[in-house]
């Protein structure tokens, strides 16, 4: 397989559950390694909403109000970056084009390069730079979450684990669960997902792996670390979006010079 066969597999419009699981394995890795690094750099996770909510309610108690505003800033872009996803997919359906996912997915390279470019603009206010690089990781993060949310059904995230964990622990108490009665039809036989536990297993470890290769990588070399975690993400939506690209020229061509090929026909017939 080519690297741009390989490229439309992960990123294509035509999906199947093995390019789902494959494009979740990447994004799942680069997640924790945004989370950890991102951490390390403005000491703050932004991969889930839940601490984000929880210490907004804890600061409100305590009338901490600057807490509180940050939380709500980092919580709508999160949400604007969930929503950026759906109106980009929902846009290129709508286009017929065939880098419905890999458009968002771009965006969120290009997003990781502006991380990683804040870190060299100087700020009057430390405090306004801190906000803004909260609201680019969460930003990011509500992104990503989106896409194999949509590409999957539904079916896992990448930014967290909260749930992944959830169904790992549900599919081994079916895995585990002693059918008393195997041949009475009134009660259904219970039978733990072993594809779907391996799964959840491996995004569960490409997290965590993702999380000590970001911490690493932003400790030893910094927001530059950020780059590399976006070409692997601008490789995967390549293929699809030059496959538009193409098609776009192709067709501008075509308006431009309508008559070409109906002159040609006339003059090989001549």
């Amino acid at each position: 397989m080519s690297f741009k066969d390989y490229s439309r597999r992960l990123s294509g419009k035509i999906r199947t559950k093995d390019a789902n699981s494959s494009l979740a394995y990447y994004l799942t890795f680069i997640a924790g390694a945004i989370n950890a690094g991102g951490f390390l750099a403005i000491g703050q996770y932004t991969s889930h909403m839940s601490g984000i909510v929880s210490g907004m309610a804890d600061s409100l108690a305590l009338w901490n109000w600057t807490i509180v505003l940050s939380g709500l800033g980092a919580f709508m872009a999160f949400t604007a970056g969930a929503g950026s996803t759906a109106i980009i997919i929902n846009w290129a359906r709508h286009s017929y084009l065939r880098s419905e996912y890999a458009l968002p997915i771009l965006l969120e390279a290009m997003m990781l390069i502006l991380f990683g470019a804040l870190d060299g603009m100087q700020w009057y206010y430390d405090w306004l730079w801190t906000s803004v690089t909260v609201a680019v990781l969460c930003y990011i993060m509500g992104l990503q979450n989106a896409i194999i949310t949509k590409m999957s059904h539904s079916e896992f995230r990448t930014t967290h684990v909260t749930g992944m964990v959830t169904d790992i622990g549900i599919e081994l108490g079916k895995l585990f669960y002693w059918n008393p009665n195997k041949n009475d039809p009134k009660k259904p036989v219970v039978r733990g997902d072993r594809v779907k536990l391996k799964l959840l297993s491996k995004l569960v470890l490409l997290f965590f792996l993702g999380g000590v290769t970001g911490a690493f990588g932003f400790k030893h070399l910094g927001f530059t670390f950020t780059m590399g975690l976006a070409s692997i993400l601008v490789l995967i939506s390549s293929a699809p979006i030059l496959d538009d690209l193409h098609a776009a020229k192709v067709l501008f061509l075509q308006r431009r010079h309508p008559k070409n090929g109906l002159d040609e026909g006339e003059n090989r017939s001549e």
